[in-house]
């Protein structure tokens, strides 16, 4: 493989590389050849890039950066080597935990806005590695699960930038131990790079007869099949966007192709094909009723890639899904509701794009079930959600509308939205959700006047609470209940809440009969008190505040029983 590329010049490394700014350049197109070979999990590239000063000043030098695994070969401008210092870079936007990062020595200063055309090689191998992970202090059998990104003789997957630097880039270090840097980094160079072209040409070799496939999440094309004695190589193009992590995968898959879905499926998970095919066409009906279809184009559709690993997590780029098909059929049609909900429903705002897609699950058990296993299910991930209020001080409270923790927003996005559910009403909300346009939606508040639109309530509060800035989670205790009889039979409590927490909530309130149950809603500020009053034939047991639809940090003060009332 290394004949493939030209000679590196290697330099000792001088002071000025430690000064450079790395984010002076642009990477406007790629054109890569991409030579994989999964037997010994190698990967070679050779291509040109383009790149732009956006800075200010003349640039004489400029960074690139690929993974720690892979080692430059060779880069030329206007077709001549330039010299090149080579150095171990850390960062954990590659899973190795570093990058091998170039710092190019041009012949010229390259002024503000021109651009430069860049030719490189770099090899290496990628296999599976959980540095970044184990170094803070993942287990090793989690974090194989998470960072699964390799080449393998058996199965390929591989994520661009966040994952696996299998591209160029260039940004300054981020590391996982400090709380967001890490999809900050991603994300900011998503957002430099997001108009930017990648054309990759993969040629894979294998054994003759082998019918492995490369899958990528832009548009492909499959070339032709060359064959050398009993080596095989198939050669496919990708084109990408950068404004998606640039993904791809290696397998012998077969396709099954529904006007829903596609899906890449592994030979022996066929059934996991068929049922997740099933689960989109059963979502479907019920995410359009509840969201709309938002789509931008009315033919685009899911599609899955399968993996191999049944404990791999999932991951998702635009509307491509990598996921295992050999799960349960619950986890089937959670993900067909999650991913069906994230292509109807786009948005720019992760806490509705993301947040709203974890509530259709809720949602879905509900509809499949009751409203007590959906209860059951919000509260299983409850605990997740007093794990990261812990670290609210350090995360500097983050807000569902600028944090960078996408795991953090879905999840408390979750419960937002069952909460506004609750309080508005199903056809409320659904006409809020359905009128909504994500290219109209420009201000912070955009959602929040929708939905006030629809309902006719004034929602500043909850939003300034769970939404506009992290307040936290509320606590609620009863207080107290005064029961007296009513002149015409029966009884009248007046029930008090207290609020301990700093987050205000809409929360029901039950009062507990001998054989039933009565209960009322009650919105209840924060640090604050509030009463209902509920009638009731007969004298009432006990009152509990919240059945689990509304997050709160302590449940254990939810009761009061009555042991005596005198009225």
């Amino acid at each position: 493989m290394s004949k493939f590329f030209g000679l590196a010049w290697i330099l000792i490394v001088p002071l000025w590389v430690h000064a450079i700014d790395r984010e002076a350049f642009t990477f406007t197109k790629y054109d890569l050849d991409v030579r994989i070979e999964p037997e010994q999990q190698r990967l070679g590239v050779r291509g040109r890039m383009t790149l732009r000063n956006d800075s200010s000043s003349p640039q004489k030098s400029l960074s690139i950066q690929i993974s720690s695994s892979l080692n430059w070969s060779s880069i030329q401008f206007e077709k001549q080597p330039v010299e090149f210092v080579s150095q171990t870079y850390t960062s954990d936007i590659d899973h190795t935990g570093a990058l091998s990062e170039a710092i190019v020595v041009l012949p010229r200063a390259i002024a503000p806005k021109q651009s430069i055309d860049l030719d490189v090689g770099y090899e290496g191998v990628i296999p599976l590695d959980t540095t970044r992970l184990a170094r803070i202090g993942v287990p090793v059998e989690t974090a194989k699960h998470t960072d699964w990104d390799q080449i393998s003789p058996t199965f390929t997957a591989v994520r661009g930038i966040g994952y696996v630097v299998w591209y160029p880039v260039a940004t300054e270090a981020a590391s996982l131990s400090d709380g967001d840097a890490v999809p900050e980094a991603q994300e900011k160079w998503e957002e430099r790079e997001g108009s930017t072209e990648m054309k990759a040409v993969f040629a894979v070799s294998g054994s003759s007869g082998e019918s492995q496939k490369l899958l990528c999440n832009a548009p492909s094309t499959g070339l032709e099949i060359e064959q050398i004695g009993m080596l095989s190589i198939s050669k496919t193009q990708c084109d990408y966007l950068l404004r998606h992590s640039a993904l791809f995968s290696i397998g012998n898959f077969a396709s099954l192709d529904r006007p829903a879905v596609k899906i890449e499926y592994l030979p022996d998970h066929k059934a996991g094909a068929d049922d997740y095919a099933s689960a989109v066409d059963e979502v479907t009906p019920l995410i359009t009723k509840w969201f709309g279809d938002h789509r931008e184009g009315s033919g685009t559709k899911a599609e899955l890639i399968d993996m191999t690993d049944s404990e791999s997590a999932s991951y998702e780029s635009g509307n491509f899904l990598l996921m295992p098909l050999n799960v349960s059929d619950t986890k089937l049609l959670l993900a067909a509701s999650q991913q069906t909900t994230h292509l109807f429903f786009p948005s720019p705002h992760f806490w509705i794009h993301g947040g709203l897609a974890s509530y259709a699950q809720a949602r879905l058990i509900e509809e499949k079930q009751d409203r007590g296993a959906a209860i059951k299910y919000l509260e299983g991930h409850r605990g997740g959600l007093l794990e990261l209020e812990k670290t609210a001080d350090a995360r500097d409270q983050d807000s569902l509308t600028n944090s960078r923790d996408e795991f953090a927003v879905q999840l408390k996005a979750m419960y937002v939205w069952w909460m506004l559910r609750d309080m508005i009403g199903d056809e409320d909300l659904a006409a809020a959700l359905h009128s909504y346009k994500a290219g109209d939606d420009s201000g912070m508040d955009h959602m929040q006047k929708l939905i006030e639109a629809q309902s006719h309530r004034d929602l500043q509060w909850f939003f300034d609470d769970w939404v506009y800035r992290d307040h936290g989670l509320p606590d609620f205790r009863v207080v107290s209940i005064f029961t007296s009889d009513l002149p015409t039979g029966g009884y009248m409590s007046t029930v008090t809440i207290e609020n301990l927490g700093s987050a205000g909530a809409e929360v029901p309130v039950t009062l507990h009969l001998q054989t039933s149950g009565v209960t009322q809603r009650l919105v209840v500020p924060a640090k604050a008190k509030a009463s209902v009053r509920i009638q009731s034939a007969s004298l009432p047991q006990s009152a509990t505040v919240n059945d689990g639809s509304v997050p709160e940090s302590d449940t254990s003060n939810n009761e009061y029983r009555v042991e005596s009332l005198n009225h």
